[in-house]
C-alpha cells in the first residue's frame, strides 16, 4: 500500500506507479510571449548567442538617438566644409554605436572598425581638400549614404532579435528611422555634386540643410512643395523614400509603439 502522511510527512510512491495529482494552484503553465508563442517570456530578452559574439548593452539606443538629434541640428543650423567633415565623423560614430548594440563576433566588429575607421579618415580628406573639389565631397556623401545604411540593417535587426518590447527598442526604431532621412539626404548631395546637374527644379539652392530638407519632407511624405527634384532619376530616389517611410512607419514603429509596456505593466 502506499504510505499516507500528514503535512509533517513525506509521501512516497512506488516506482512505475502512476503519479499524483497535482493541485490545480500548483501547475506551471507555458508562458504566452506578446506575439502569441508559447514559452516565451514577455519579461527578459533573449540569452542565446553563438560562441565568440558580442552581445551589447540595451541602454545604447538613447545615446544613439542623442548624437543624431545634435548631428542633425548642427547641419541644420552652420554650413561649411568643416560641418560637413564634422558631420561625416559622427556619423562614422553613430555607425559604430549601432554595431556596439548588436550582437556580431569580435572578427566583424573589429574589420568594421578598421573599416570605418580608414574610410572615414580618407573620406574627410577627400571632403575638406580644396583640390578635390565637389568630387570629392560627392565621394564622401555617398561613403556617408552607405555608412548609414548599413547603420539602419544593424539597428533594425537588433531590434527585431528583442523578445519584448522596451523603451530601448523604440529608441532603436526612431534612430533608425532619423538615420534613414539623413541617408537619403547624403545620396541626394552625392547625386548633385557628382552629376554637376542641379537637383532641384527652379533654382533652388542645391545644399546639406535644403538637402535634409527635402529628404524628411518626403520621409515624412509632407509635401511641401517648395522643393522638388528635378531629373527623373533623383525623382524615382524620393519615392521610393517615401514609400520606405510609410513602410516602416506603419510596420515597425507603430507595431512597437503598441507592444510597449511599461516596468510597471510588466510586474503585473
Amino acid at each position: 500500500m502506499r504510505a499516507a502522511a500528514t503535512h509533517s510527512q513525506r509521501v512516497t510512491w512506488p516506482a512505475g506507479g502512476p503519479l499524483p495529482p497535482v493541485h490545480p494552484a500548483r501547475r506551471m503553465l507555458p508562458r504566452r510571449g506578446r506575439g502569441g508563442i508559447d514559452g516565451i517570456d514577455e519579461t527578459t530578452e533573449p540569452e542565446t548567442r553563438s560562441a565568440g559574439t558580442v552581445a551589447a548593452p540595451p541602454g545604447r539606443f538613447g545615446v544613439l538617438l542623442l548624437v543624431l538629434i545634435v548631428t542633425y541640428l548642427m547641419s541644420a543650423l552652420s554650413q561649411g566644409r568643416l560641418i560637413d567633415g564634422l558631420q561625416l565623423v559622427l556619423f562614422a560614430a553613430a555607425a559604430l554605436l549601432a554595431l556596439r548594440n548588436s550582437s556580431v563576433s569580435r572578427t566583424i566588429v573589429r574589420l568594421v572598425l578598421a573599416v570605418a575607421i580608414v574610410g572615414t579618415a580618407v573620406m574627410l580628406g577627400l571632403s575638406l581638400s580644396p583640390a578635390t573639389g565637389t568630387t570629392g565631397e560627392g565621394i564622401a556623401n555617398l561613403w556617408t549614404g552607405l555608412v548609414l545604411l548599413f547603420a539602419v540593417v544593424v539597428i533594425v535587426r537588433r531590434v527585431l532579435s528583442f523578445s519584448t518590447v522596451v523603451i530601448q527598442s523604440i529608441y532603436g526604431a526612431l534612430s533608425a528611422y532619423l538615420i534613414i532621412g539623413l541617408m537619403f539626404a547624403a545620396f541626394y548631395a552625392a547625386i548633385w555634386r557628382l552629376s554637376g546637374q542641379a537637383f532641384f527644379a527652379n533654382g533652388q539652392p542645391n545644399n546639406t540643410q535644403t538637402f535634409q530638407y527635402f529628404s524628411f519632407t518626403t520621409l515624412t511624405t509632407l509635401g511641401y512643395g517648395d522643393f522638388t527634384a528635378l531629373h527623373n532619376g533623383a525623382r524615382s530616389i524620393a519615392v521610393l523614400e517615401a514609400l520606405t517611410g510609410q513602410i516602416f512607419l506603419a510596420t515597425l514603429v507603430a507595431r512597437l509603439v503598441a507592444a510597449y509596456r511599461g516596468p510597471a505593466e510588466r510586474q503585473r
